[in-house]
């Protein structure tokens, strides 16, 4: 679903279940909406931090923060944190990612928002460059992984599944280097993100696969393809774009390194600084 569409319908849902508060309830009801309110807040925060706006999001995510609080409702509290490691690690603040990271896996540690954590974690490592702790932090991860039910509606964005993992584990590999097997995990997040008639599932991951894919091209010396991927990437009405330009300013500075004289390496640079422009709070270096 396009985000200004999702965002509305968000909303709309949010305001709905807030005015259940005013209604007469139980005890466990008054919890039950505490939770739901807090499960729509953390939707709704996603969804202005992909459209760019960076204040709103983080004012939602407080509030779910402290409906997650007041229904002691620890799956929720953990994902308002997992929200803060992104929003630090889409902005440059690696050691925010990781305090983030562990104060959500200290409140939920037991729920699949941990598995996400702790690649939230190994992605702050990896560009921190130690490439030790990303072993640890991913390792982490899938162990919780495999030790977790396989959910049952993987299109609910708050659960975590193998591909999921996967994708977290390609950004890190990514980053330390291991372009083949950032390849392949590439490759395998666009066939678990693409329908059979092509429809795609994950927007999102799908583009950061293909940025993944475009490094991958660039760093062997493939202009074109690197391209054909990095545009690619760019495209669709579902995006986020803070992830975007943060794993799109990786193949932009490869194509600075080795591709400076080309003009279509300057197209694609050019194209990125426009929408870097277009959320002045995301703008590539």
């Amino acid at each position: 679903m396009p985000s200004g569409q999702l965002i509305i319908e968000g909303r709309q849902w949010l305001r709905r279940v807030v005015e259940l508060h005013t209604k007469s309830l139980t005890l466990a009801q008054h919890r039950e909406v505490l939770a739901l309110s807090g499960w729509l807040a953390l939707l709704v925060g996603c969804v202005e931090y992909d459209m760019g706006d960076r204040h709103a999001a983080e004012s939602t995510r407080r509030a779910a923060l402290s409906l997650a609080t007041e229904a002691d409702h620890s799956e929720v509290a953990g994902w308002a944190h997992e929200m803060r490691a992104w929003f630090a690690l889409t902005t440059g603040d690696y050691r925010g990612v990781i305090s983030a990271a562990q104060a959500g896996a200290e409140t939920a540690p037991n729920h699949s928002v941990a598995v996400q954590l702790a690649g939230q974690e190994a992605k702050a490592w990896a560009r921190l460059g130690d490439r030790r702790q990303v072993e640890v932090a991913l390792d982490k991860g899938r162990r919780l992984l495999e030790g977790m039910p396989h959910p049952e509606n993987l299109d609910n964005h708050f659960v975590v599944d193998p591909a999921k993992f996967d994708f977290y584990s390609m950004d890190c590999y990514r980053l330390v280097g291991e372009d083949r097997l950032a390849r392949t995990l590439a490759e395998e997040v666009l066939r678990a993100g693409t329908d059979f008639d092509g429809t795609e599932r994950s927007p999102m991951r799908n583009a950061e696969a293909r940025v993944t894919l475009g490094v991958a091209a660039a760093r062997e010396g493939d202009l074109e393809q690197a391209l054909i991927h990095g545009e690619r990437a760019l495209q669709g009405d579902r995006q986020s774009v803070p992830s975007l330009i943060m794993t799109s300013r990786e193949l932009a500075a490869v194509m600075r390194q080795r591709y400076n004289t080309e003009p279509t390496a300057q197209d694609y640079l050019n194209h990125l600084q426009d929408l870097g422009r277009e959320k002045p709070g995301f703008l590539p270096s």
